[in-house]
């Protein structure tokens, strides 16, 4: 079977590409339904995009190359879109925008879209070679199929989530036609520390500023039963290394120095830890009781001693054991060296014909719809290309 072009991976960014290219272009998957990155997004809304997508939100070897592709196709394009499906949606925090229903609509959405493309389901690829056109082997439903395509887009993402069959095949196609891929590591993931250290406080969640390496973020951050979670900190996973150490404000946006002096002329006999429990949980007061010495009354308090408690409770530093893996990381941060592709139309410099386009790439974006505007972004610009070279 000849078909114009062939596209692995019925994700976001393969679903967009499809969508611009329409006639005599297939689509597979190994899924039994296209899109489940997006079904069980933003809590089954989907975090479609983000209203601030500035270039500096994204991460990379090069940090220019995903300019082109965001700006050509941007947040604004795709909100309209959503639109014009009559798909509701609103606001959450930071620019983060969700479905008011389901991320199924996104779904059915860009099958509407993609219009006479095909799609096979439940198709995995088992050979890929090249003799002037490229020829895919399939197994399709348990049988055996021969797809040449004059082109190929490889839109099989990255390695999180391995149990929704994630994989590195992206990476493996990229180096069989001589593409470089970057270090990989799960990115977006909560952080772990040993010996179960917050299990007493799991589930406690608190404003913070998360600092990992050159970046901050201030969201709030979760304590479970293997380490640290929330926005704040899955934000800065991105930027941490294992070995190195983290940063966390317990106290942002507050005056705690400045309360404490007040109360201690108030209420001198307070117990501090009981006052600390007016700006912190009162689990967390007590966790940290020993760590900081929170022992005394208020009235027993020196200058010196409130600046260094609020001090130290502004710069915990902790030293994670690791993260949770790709089992749990939204994103992988790395993969396909940009050098060797085009920022205008994702195409391989070494081989005519090829396009990799959304997480396969080393280009991943923060929290909160990032990630989703460059599939969007990325799979436009190739899909258009496509088009317009057919």
């Amino acid at each position: 079977m000849q078909v114009g072009t062939l596209i692995l991976g019925a994700g976001a960014a393969g679903m967009m590409c499809a969508a611009q290219i329409g006639n005599d272009c297939l689509v597979i998957d190994h899924a039994r339904a296209p899109g489940e990155k997006i079904r069980i997004s933003g809590g089954g809304r989907c975090n479609f995009t983000n209203l601030g997508c500035e270039p500096d939100r994204f991460l990379g070897e090069n940090p220019h190359f995903h300019k082109s592709a965001l700006a050509r196709y941007t947040q604004w394009d795709f909100i309209d879109l959503v639109s014009r499906h009559g798909i509701a949606w609103h606001e959450k925090t930071l620019g983060q925008l969700f479905c008011d229903h389901s991320a199924r609509e996104i779904i059915a959405m860009l099958r509407a879209e993609m219009g006479a493309a095909d799609l096979w389901l439940e198709t995995a690829l088992r050979d890929l070679r090249h003799d002037g056109t490229f020829v895919a082997t399939l197994d399709r439903q348990g049988q055996r199929v021969e797809i040449r395509a004059k082109r190929l887009v490889v839109a099989t993402g990255g390695k999180s989530i391995p149990k929704m069959g994630a994989s590195g095949l992206a990476y493996d196609i990229a180096r069989q036609f001589g593409h470089r891929v970057t270090d990989t590591r799960p990115g977006l993931v909560p952080l772990t520390f040993p010996d179960g250290r917050f299990r007493a406080i799991s589930g406690v969640s608190v404003p913070s500023v998360v600092r990992a390496g050159d970046a901050a973020f201030e969201e709030a951050l979760l304590f479970t039963h293997r380490g640290l979670s929330g926005p704040s900190v899955l934000q800065a996973s991105s930027y941490w290394r294992e070995g190195a150490p983290i940063e966390v404000d317990l106290l942002p946006g507050s005056d705690l120095a400045g309360s404490l002096r007040t109360r201690r002329k108030e209420a001198g006999r307070r117990a501090l830890a009981t006052e600390l429990a007016r700006h912190l949980p009162q689990k967390l007061v007590a966790h940290l009781a020993d760590e900081f010495d929170l022992s005394g009354r208020l009235g027993d308090l020196s200058d010196n001693r409130i600046d260094e408690i609020e001090l130290a409770l502004r710069t915990w530093t902790l030293r994670p054991a690791g993260s949770e893996g790709y089992r749990t990381a939204e994103v992988t941060l790395g993969g396909i060296g940009t050098e060797g592709l085009s920022s205008k139309t994702m195409e391989s410099r070494h081989m005519p014909g090829l396009h990799f386009v959304g997480e396969a790439v080393d280009v991943t974006g923060w929290l909160g719809g990032y990630n989703f505007q460059w599939a969007w972004s990325s799979g436009w610009a190739a899909g258009q290309a496509i088009a317009a070279a057919a």
